[in-house]
């Protein structure tokens, strides 16, 4: 189990941005849509390489690379060439800071 991991303060962190973190080796980007913060492995399962850079759209993001989509809030893959969902993980706002932590393997 891994601790919390602070990412940034709340104003740091606007709408429409994001923040990678590594939380025990994992890449975890941090995006901020609308004030709610979403966590996802910053990692396109289609050929391993990052989702940050690419397009968000509303609770999406495309990867800059080849296309594919994956819901911020379930780690969901929705189009081709991705098939298969990457991690998620959890969020907690305390005192105006955005924390998260790899719960994977709890």
């Amino acid at each position: 189990m891994s601790d919390w991991i602070k990412v940034a303060a709340c104003a740091e962190l606007v709408p429409g941005c994001w923040r990678v973190i590594d939380v025990d080796g994992a890449q975890i980007a941090v995006v901020n849509v609308d004030g709610g913060y979403y966590a996802i492995e910053d990692v396109c399962t289609h050929d391993g390489g990052e989702l940050t850079g690419g397009t968000l759209c509303g609770f999406e993001i495309e990867c800059p690379r080849h296309g594919a989509r994956f819901d911020l809030r379930t780690g969901a893959a929705l189009c081709a060439p991705a098939y298969e969902a990457t991690a998620v993980f959890p969020i907690r706002i305390e005192d105006g800071v955005v924390w998260v932590r790899d719960d994977r393997w709890d």
